[in-house]
């Protein structure tokens, strides 16, 4: 009997084993939650006003000033969007600054692939490209941010790969006039620096290993950990909230509306469209 009876416990644990090993695994998934904030540069017109007209300005600006977004991710996929928010002056959304901020951004980390809705005045895009090569430099700095231990990364990148979704009149003239230099350095037969050639962009990173995940906000990936910080020229964006994988299962998918187009297509696209909007402006008041 005793036999018997060890026979039904042990089948009765082996059968349970199978039942749990069974049991479909929950995809590792989250959603980080990010605020930006970019500091004012009014340039030498600035100069010109005093602290109350610039704070009537920051305050009319700060819809484009200061920002939310959102980050869904899995292993290999993420999609970053901003939080739709209305102006709390005009009570309205800014139509005109959704030409120049980035669209709804979909990055595979496995096939090294981008894809990214973008409205230029009307016109849908999809561009559809590599993720931004980026090397970074691994820093021994650590700090907290929330629950998160973070280690700090910084790169040196390209402005013109950083903003391809932007457009400046002053980047344009400063682009200009940098190929200015460096025609009449080798018309005198030398040879430019590649930092004269091309206007670079310092980044400092804060990254998590405790989320073990290649993604972050914007064009930055490829650190061993969910960034969770990220500062670039004047704007900073920081992580305020993460929930790691939530019981609602989050579907990500790469958006699919517009003219397919690459980075640097959709960056002479915007650019050329700007011009022609000048030339007609100055040919009508002529």
């Amino acid at each position: 009997m005793r036999s018997i009876a060890l026979k039904i416990s042990l089948l009765i644990v082996a059968v349970g084993f199978l039942v749990s090993t069974n049991k479909p695994v929950q995809e590792f998934q989250g959603k980080a939650y990010y605020f930006s904030k970019t500091k004012m540069d009014l340039g030498r017109w600035g100069s010109r006003l005093n602290e109350a007209q610039k704070k009537q300005i920051e305050a009319r600006m700060k819809s484009q000033l200061e920002k939310n977004f959102v980050l869904t991710f899995n292993k290999a996929e993420s999609v970053f969007y901003e939080e739709e928010q209305l102006d709390a002056m005009s009570g309205a959304t800014n139509s005109w600054g959704k030409n120049f901020s980035a669209g709804d951004s979909y990055k595979n980390v496995k096939s090294n692939s981008q894809i990214q809705e973008q409205e230029f005045y009307g016109k849908q895009f999809l561009v559809v490209d590599e993720l931004l090569p980026i090397e970074w430099t691994m820093g021994k700095e650590s700090k907290q941010i929330g629950n998160y231990m973070c280690f700090k990364a910084t790169a040196s990148i390209p402005t013109e790969q950083l903003n391809w979704y932007t457009f400046s009149w002053n980047e344009m003239r400063a682009t200009q006039r940098r190929q200015q230099e460096v025609d009449s350095l080798k018309a005198l037969g030398q040879e430019p620096e590649v930092e004269e050639m091309v206007a670079m962009t310092q980044v400092e990173a804060w990254y998590s290993p405790q989320i073990p995940v290649s993604h972050g906000p914007l064009e930055y990936w490829g650190l061993p950990g969910l960034i969770l910080e990220v500062s670039a020229g004047n704007t900073t964006m920081l992580c305020s909230k993460i929930v790691m994988n939530p019981e609602e299962k989050i579907e990500i998918e790469a958006p699919k509306r517009g003219k397919e187009i690459t980075k640097s297509e959709y960056k002479q696209t915007i650019t050329s469209k700007m011009e022609e909007f000048r030339n007609n402006r100055g040919r009508r008041r002529g």
